[in-house]
């Protein structure tokens, strides 16, 4: 196998052949390859691999012996591991099932006659694809800092990293919380001052992460919360006695959209040559009923906001 070859240890003075380093997913499965080469009139007796944590005991996990055959004294490798071959001079093994805590060193060893014992030694890095999400959180415009925007890399290996890409002002922060099973979930959370101008604008969450082809991206709107701001639309200065169809357009900024609104007279009642629509004010014809001063006023959730208008009649 030329890739095995050439992905061997460099180090040809050393006659074990192992791969350096092997990656591999949970649940998946693995080969760690080892060969001797160059046995010339060594005598090759019994290979073991064993296994050593990333911090922990050496354990006997396979034995090779060519009289009495394959032996694996390992309960927690129990049914998972196995000999591809089973001949000394390619003793490979495959691990099935794997488990994040199988991540460690893998000694390839070999008993020689007469220059004792030789080995290799193959790392294997266990990786977890995180699962990835992002939200905006619903928030109200104020003057304190919140959290506004949430991002999370669960159960990844290795540890993922975020970042922002906004053009808002604001802060984040990082959080990576260690799983039980070596994985690693990391949270963060975007920060800002909120205000109704910025209700709706983008920001986007980026993971890095090893077993990612690239950055996953999430794009978000944030979502700010705020009472109505009124304002009324459709006032020329031009309302002359006896002009019809003049129109006033009450238009209320807010989130969450506005549930009423509503005119009146400053005075009390509304004109009798006034009719409302909806958002809109519509004088049929202007006479002196009309000079007064109108108010439209909105309603949400949040509050409410008014605006009154001064309409002045031009005289006959």
């Amino acid at each position: 196998n030329i890739l095995f070859h050439l992905g061997m240890c460099s180090v040809w003075s050393q006659r074990v052949r192992v791969e350096p380093e092997v990656t591999a997913y949970p649940n998946g499965s693995v080969n760690l390859r080892c060969e001797f080469s160059d046995s010339g009139s060594t005598k090759l007796t019994q290979v073991s691999w064993m296994f050593e944590r990333v911090e922990g005991d050496r354990h006997n996990i396979a034995v090779f012996h060519p009289l009495y055959g394959a032996s694996f004294p390992n309960k927690d490798f129990d049914g998972r591991v196995s000999f591809t071959r089973g001949s000394l001079e390619n003793p490979s093994i495959r691990i099935d099932k794997l488990r994040m805590a199988d991540a460690g060193r893998y000694i390839c060893e070999y008993a020689t006659y007469p220059s004792g014992n030789e080995q290799g030694t193959t790392t294997l890095i266990m990786l977890a694809k995180p699962k990835n999400s992002a939200i905006a959180i619903p928030v109200q415009a104020g003057s304190s800092e919140v959290v506004v925007a949430r991002c999370e890399a669960a159960q990844g290996k290795p540890e993922a990293t975020i970042s922002w890409i906004t053009a808002i002002a604001g802060r984040y922060n990082h959080t990576s919380v260690p799983e039980m099973d070596g994985t690693v979930t990391v949270k963060s959370e975007y920060r800002m001052i909120p205000t109704p101008s910025e209700n709706g604008k983008e920001i986007t969450c980026l993971v890095n992460q090893r077993t990612q082809i690239e950055p996953k991206s999430f794009p978000l709107k944030l979502v700010v919360e705020y009472p109505p701001t009124v304002t009324i639309e459709g006032y020329d200065n031009n309302w002359y006695m006896g002009r019809t169809d003049a129109v006033l357009t009450c238009q209320a900024d807010a989130n969450p959209a506005p549930t009423n609104v509503t005119w009146r007279a400053l005075s009390g009642q509304l004109p009798p040559s006034v009719r409302v629509d909806q958002n809109r004010l519509l004088v049929r014809k202007v006479d002196e009923t009309v000079n007064t001063t109108f108010v439209c006023e909105a309603k949400n959730s949040l509050g409410s906001g008014k605006k009154e208008l001064v309409a002045m009649v031009i005289g006959e």
